[in-house]
């Protein structure tokens, strides 16, 4: 972590600032693709990697300072870890115990399996849906920049950047509104 904030911010461009136009257009319209209450390991990765790289940015990483990188957890890792811890005190204890207590805690850990299964991913991992809304910040943060007019862009890539993060934000405003339906 020390790693991070010690690197010098690096100055963002006209040129890097409409790549990441063109990238946060390409990615909305990647993420409509997934399920929106499924946390996808591979995207919250991929999104990790790409936001590290929007936080090097001087006129992003200030604004951005309060968004949490994703969380790559699967519900199927909390179901091996709980199984693994179960099956780890059922084996420890197997011996010292009252049969009727292990078979109660066996089924303590039967019960537990299935509790996990009916918590929302969302308490314990990024789901695409909260992916959504953690690149519709950048995107955000990128119109107000764009808006502001402190990168004196020429008329026609305003225009481009403009539109490509109109698309992004109405693709990831209707992915938003289309999970909570």
């Amino acid at each position: 972590m020390a790693a991070r904030s010690s690197s010098p911010p690096v100055p963002l461009t006209r040129k890097e600032f409409y790549d990441l136009t063109v990238y946060c257009r390409t990615y909305a319209l990647e993420l409509a693709r997934f399920d929106q209450h499924r946390v996808n390991l591979k995207e919250c990765n991929r999104f990790n990697d790409w936001f590290s790289q929007v936080r090097r940015y001087d006129r992003l990483a200030g604004p951005l300072a309060d968004v949490k990188p994703a969380r790559p957890i699967a519900r199927w890792q909390i179901i091996v870890i709980v199984f693994m811890v179960w099956l780890i005190l059922l084996l420890a204890t197997a011996g010292q115990f009252d049969r009727n207590l292990v078979i109660a805690m066996s089924m303590g850990m039967a019960g537990t399996v299935v509790l996990v299964l009916f918590l929302p991913e969302s308490l314990y991992g990024t789901t695409i849906e909260l992916l959504d809304g953690k690149v519709l910040r950048v995107v955000n943060l990128l119109t107000e920049l764009l808006n502001s007019g402190e990168l004196g862009f020429t008329e026609a890539a305003y225009f481009k950047a403009r539109e490509n993060l109109q698309v992004a934000h109405d693709e990831l405003r209707q992915q938003i509104d289309l999970a909570h339906r």
